[in-house]
């Protein structure tokens, strides 16, 4: 019996999460045991330490089987002797709650006959008024095989641009982050946003210091003038780098409207708020009438014309999910503060600046 119960479990958790931690086995077997009572383990000191060690060894087990049948999501990281096509340099797992972090072809599908569907896709995003219809269906379609190119090869951002164009449609990049994470980004990341805003402000006029200095200058901002929803959403996530220590100072750029692309080469990842030629600039001015905003990776410009900066963070990070990007360095306690609190992508045990910030939005 308690083979069938494994063996059903680790199916279970493999459609979540292919590499769970011990965290997460350890979630699996307390819920086990508390729906079935009959099944907690005498002298455990919580009932459930073999189950935790049986489920461990058995995802193990359940991975190997299938990178014996040719799953793609455990085959990647086998790098065993005399397969160098499989091995990798790292492993490539996933690290931010991907549920679909690598899925195989759909049956009856391989890759030649995907590809001659994304060239479809590529001459559709020509044409003067494209499909919605046509491209959505299409992206669904080529998935697997658009996952397979952007985790195994790692092309350069300027290539995924010219192959999958309707990737860096605000459409496609709410829709391939549903794809990889099975989360509605767009409605989750502002349902979160306004839902905290009250504490968030709270939180900004408690702080004194250095700190204190910088968020009550963008504080002032939003208190000299009528306050909309957007300058709201943009006091808040311009205030939480500053809270969490990050330097959001080479993440949050400005230009006038006349100033050359050029200026942004060394920009690997970043926002661009585009101003008029009569606009104040200062290094907390939050920019609340900006002519634009755009999108910046890999020091060119992937998505412009972008409504506002609230707007162009989400599809930021639901880019970083699409094309599997790194969070960037002097902003990776924002992004991870996005993910694991505000969509709730991730474990429970939080690093202490992240935790801390929570705690005082839930207090």
């Amino acid at each position: 019996m308690k083979h069938g119960i494994l063996e059903k479990l680790a199916e279970a958790i493999y459609k979540f999460d292919a590499y769970p931690n011990a965290e997460r086995i350890h979630s699996v077997a307390l819920a086990l045991i508390s729906k079935n009572p009959c099944l907690r383990e005498p002298g455990s000191p919580d009932g459930c330490s073999g189950w935790k060690n049986s489920l461990t060894y058995k995802m193990g087990n359940y991975r190997t089987k299938l990178r014996k049948a040719g799953c793609a999501e455990v085959a990647i990281n086998r790098g065993e002797k005399g397969t160098p096509e499989m091995a990798s340099k790292g492993l490539k797992r996933p690290k931010r709650f991907e549920v679909n972090y690598l899925p195989d072809l759909p049956d009856g599908q391989n890759e030649d006959r995907l590809e001659v569907e994304r060239k479809l896709l590529v001459e559709e995003m020509k044409k003067r008024n494209p499909s919605g219809t046509f491209i959505a269906s299409k992206m669904d379609q080529t998935f697997p095989l658009r996952r397979r190119e952007i985790v195994e090869a790692e092309p350069p951002v300027k290539t995924l641009k010219e192959r999958w164009p309707a990737l860096f449609t605000e459409r496609q990049v709410f829709a391939e982050f549903n794809r990889i994470a099975t989360t509605n980004l767009e409605n989750d990341f502002f349902g979160a946003v306004d839902r905290y805003t009250p504490h968030f402000v709270t939180i900004f006029k408690s702080k004194k210091g250095s700190v204190g200095e910088k968020l009550a200058e963008i504080v002032q901002q939003i208190d000299s003038r009528k306050p909309d929803v957007t300058a709201v959403r943009t006091l808040v996530l311009q205030g939480i780098p500053v809270l969490l220590g990050d330097d959001p100072s080479n993440f949050y750029n400005t230009s006038f409207d006349s100033d050359s692309q050029e200026a942004w080469a060394q920009v690997s990842v970043g926002l661009l708020t585009i101003i008029s030629e009569d606009a104040p600039i200062s290094p907390n001015h939050l920019h609340l009438d900006p002519v634009s905003t755009a999108i910046i990776l890999e020091g060119g410009i992937v998505m412009d014309s972008l409504q506002n900066l609230p707007q162009a963070l989400c599809l930021l990070f639901g880019l970083s999910y699409a094309l599997h990007l790194d969070y960037p360095k002097t902003m990776k306690n924002t992004f991870n503060f996005i993910q694991r609190v505000m969509l709730g992508l991730g474990g429970n045990k939080l690093p202490p600046k992240l935790q801390t910030l929570k705690n005082l939005l839930l207090s």
